[in-house]
């Protein structure tokens, strides 16, 4: 097995290891967590969990909830099982490794109140493919697609439950249209800056199952001040409390 980093958030009371050469989790997925807004209690499952960033980050925000993890590639199914068990999550965090595509409501013990997922953004046939498999499954839908995705999520989700994504702001059209075809009805989108000057990165987007028409276009998320410092709303993210 490759060698692991140690990286701290909550100030030094959640550590998550990850490949340091492999696949690492960008501020992506904890901008996932942080805009996810969960129930307080119940259960949220993450489809393509990675190194298990966005359930432990829930589970700890949140003592009523549970969380299902869901990793294809193996050795990261193995980081986010012992990064589970170093944070004493274990008996609220499980993590299951397997194709996303199979998934089965038997696999996670019925619908869930939320799901939320970070997940490839680059189509098979564009841009370079990363040498280090780990990076090109969880970069290019290689193993899984959009479509999937989102089928996979409308079938995990209880009746009028919630789905939240975060994909690149250029898919955006391709994202919504996607969702609503598929089920999932848009009803907030909010669009991730690097700073107040500079064009959307990323967005959010979370829709309800079966849900009506009608989107909420939320205020814009800075990430960074024009002198490089995080912004208040950045800075939330890293907290152990979540701000509105």
């Amino acid at each position: 097995m490759e060698p692991l980093t140690h990286d701290h958030f909550f100030n030094g009371n959640i550590i998550l290891n990850q490949p340091r050469s492999g696949y690492r989790f960008s501020i992506d997925a904890v901008i996932l967590a942080h805009l996810a807004d969960p129930p307080s209690e119940g259960t949220v499952l993450d489809l393509g969990t990675g190194c298990g960033v966005v359930p432990i980050m829930l589970a700890y925000r949140n003592p009523g909830l549970r969380a299902i993890g869901v990793e294809i590639q193996p050795s990261l199914a193995m980081v986010a099982r012992e990064n589970v068990a170093a944070n004493g999550l274990s008996e609220r965090v499980r993590i299951l490794e397997k194709d996303m595509g199979r998934l089965a409501l038997a696999d996670i013990g019925g619908p869930v109140d939320l799901v939320v997922s970070n997940p490839p953004y680059r189509k098979l046939n564009s841009g370079r493919i990363n040498a280090h498999s780990q990076k090109a499954i969880a970069r290019h839908e290689i193993k899984v697609d959009l479509k999937t995705v989102l089928a996979t999520a409308r079938s995990m989700l209880d009746l009028a439950g919630r789905f939240c994504v975060i994909y690149p702001a250029v898919r955006t059209v391709d994202l919504l249209a996607a969702m609503r075809a598929g089920g999932l009805e848009p009803k907030r989108l909010t669009m991730i800056h690097s700073t107040p000057a500079s064009p959307a990165r990323l967005v959010a987007v979370t829709g309800i199952r079966g849900g009506g028409p009608e989107l909420e276009v939320a205020p814009p998320l800075y990430l960074y001040h024009e002198d490089g410092t995080y912004t208040r709303a950045a800075r939330a993210m890293f907290s152990e409390v979540r701000e509105p």
